[in-house]
Order: C-alpha cells, then structure tokens, then sequence
C-alpha cells in the first residue's frame, strides 16, 4: 500500500493490536466507508461503517461516531454508544468523548450511573499515550500534544516525523504562535511544510506549493501541485486537470486535454460531496468545448484506469474534528 494510500485514508491507530479480523466483506464495506466519510458523505458511509463496527473494528466505530456527531452536530446516545465501543482500544475516541459537552444524556440528565466522565476519559488516554510516546512513537507524541496543549509534545513529534505534526507546527509559525525574527519564522515554516509534504500530507503539499510559487520556483510549484493530486487531494484534482486543460492556462503545465478532462471528469463521483460539484459542472463544458466527441471518449475512459490505479478521491479531513 502506497503512502498516499495510507495517508489517503487516514485510519492508523495506536493500538492495532486488538482491532477485530474482519471477513472480506466487512473488510470492503470498511473501506467504502473510509472512502466515503474523506469525500465529507458521512450519510452515505455511515451503513459502511456499520457493518464493520458491529463486527467489532474499532476504526470503524471511531469513524461511525465521528459521522453520527457531525451529521447530528452533538453526541447523541447512538454516537457515544460507538465511541465508547472504540475506546476499548483507539486513543482517538478517548480524546473525543473527554472533550464531550453536554451530550444528549447530561440534557436530559439520564446518563447511566456508570458513565464516564469526560476528565477520566482524557487521563485514560493520556495514561496510555503517553509511555509510548516516551519510547519515541511519534504519533502518540501528536497525541499527547492534543491532550495537554504543551507546544513542545508537537515539536518533538514534527521532529519524530510525523506528518501532521509537521503541518501544525508550520500553521502555528504562520499563524505568529511564537516570537520569531521575520525571516527566521519564514524558514521556519518552509521547513516544517516542506517536511510534511515530503511525509505524504497533502494539505501540506500544497502549502508548500504556495511558497514556491512566492519564491518563483514554478517547476517545484507544479511538482507539488502534480503530488496533491495523485495522492488523491479532491481540491487539488480540480486545479491540476483545469491547468492542464489550459483552462485557464496560468501556471506554465503541459497541455494534456485529456488528462485535464478526465481529471476533472473523475470529481462527478463525489456527487456533491466537499461542495466542489457546481464548480466541476461548470469547468467542464468549458474544457469539452476545446475538444472532439473522440477525445471526451477517450477522457472519460482515461478517467476510468485513473480511479482503479491512483487512491481514492479525499478532502483529508482531520481525524479529530471538531
């Protein structure tokens, strides 16, 4: 599995261990799911994921409650049902149901007399995490950032390697987090973006596509821009089939009408999903218009060994949303 894959999909776990084996059926309808829930269609992957949270993945589950949260934009019974069955070994659902506010029990005031409160939940995690992290695991590193807020956890796993932690740290320098001369939080944030776009994270590339395109470094523009988009970045999809259908032509990228069409062709499947449709339905009449019947053809047949050979479309939201 290739790193864009695994980034694409963004399902690693701390504790693997114990995750259920899943049939090959459960197994296809997790990764649909997957699939799904990165387009921004949690409707649509929720029963995915069902089948193989009820077979006992705790993937699934976070991921199920995740979708059941955002779609109801509070933690109803359902939602917590399932992180609660995740948090039996995924430190992600323990941050979740720590940072829960008034869920739909608490406001109806009949929580079970058992349950958790969300302070136990967080010294859980961080019971958990942070041993690991001391013995170098950089994501559990990023974990224990997420549960303290202390700048240097994240610090030390952007220097571990671990990508996202990498993408924070250079937001954080962008954003003026800390005192630093001009051009030192200028490298600063080169740095850790070009890390982390080097470490596979989309988001990142394209940030890092940014600066040299202020740099006028148009060949590492267009590679970064090339990368996105065979990792699968929805956003970057669009951009990169409409600059190389010259439509328009701003960045200097090799005409390839067809290429450029069926890129963009290929975002129909996210039917709406991510809010990109209006602008595909748009653009393509566009590029169309510059073509034969014989090229769209073949474009749209292009698009077809495209989707089977490149991983799936993803807006990579981040796995813990807010």
């Amino acid at each position: 599995m290739s790193i864009h894959l695994v980034c694409a999909l963004l399902i690693t776990v701390l504790s693997s261990s114990a995750l259920a084996q899943l049939s090959p059926k459960e197994q296809a309808a997790k990764v649909r799911g997957l699939i799904l829930y990165n387009q921004y269609k949690t409707v649509t992957a929720t029963p995915f994921l069902t089948v193989a949270a009820e077979a006992g993945d705790y993937e699934a589950q976070y991921f199920l409650a995740e979708s059941l949260r955002t779609k109801n934009h509070y933690m109803t019974t359902e939602a917590r049902h399932w992180y609660e069955a995740a948090a039996q070994g995924d430190l992600y659902a323990m941050i979740q149901l720590g940072r829960s506010k008034n869920d739909i029990c608490d406001l109806k005031n009949d929580c079970p007399k058992d349950k958790k409160k969300p302070v136990e939940w967080l010294n859980e995690a961080r019971d958990l995490a942070k041993p690991k992290a001391e013995a170098g695991d950089a994501e559990a590193m990023y974990i224990m950032y997420e549960l303290t807020l202390e700048k240097n956890w994240l610090a030390k796993s952007a220097s571990a390697g671990f990508a996202l932690a990498q993408y924070w740290m250079a937001v954080g320098y962008k954003q003026g987090d800390e005192f630093l001369l001009p051009w030192k939080r200028t490298e600063a944030i080169e740095k850790w973006f070009k890390a982390s776009a080097e470490g596979g994270y989309p988001k990142s590339m394209m940030e890092y596509a940014a600066i040299l395109y202020e740099k006028g470094d148009m060949d590492g523009f267009r590679h970064w821009n090339e990368q996105a988009a065979l990792a699968g970045y929805a956003s970057t999809v669009y951009g990169y089939g409409s600059d190389l259908a010259h439509e328009p032509d701003k960045y200097g990228f090799p005409f390839d009408i067809i290429k450029g069409y069926a890129l963009v062709y290929s975002l129909r499947e996210l039917d709406g999903g991510g809010g990109i449709q209006a602008r595909v339905e748009s653009k393509l009449p566009k590029i169309a218009a510059k073509m034969t019947p014989e090229q769209i053809i073949e474009a749209k047949e292009f698009a077809q060994k495209w989707k089977i050979t490149h991983p799936p479309l993803s807006f990579f939201p981040d796995k813990l949303s807010r």
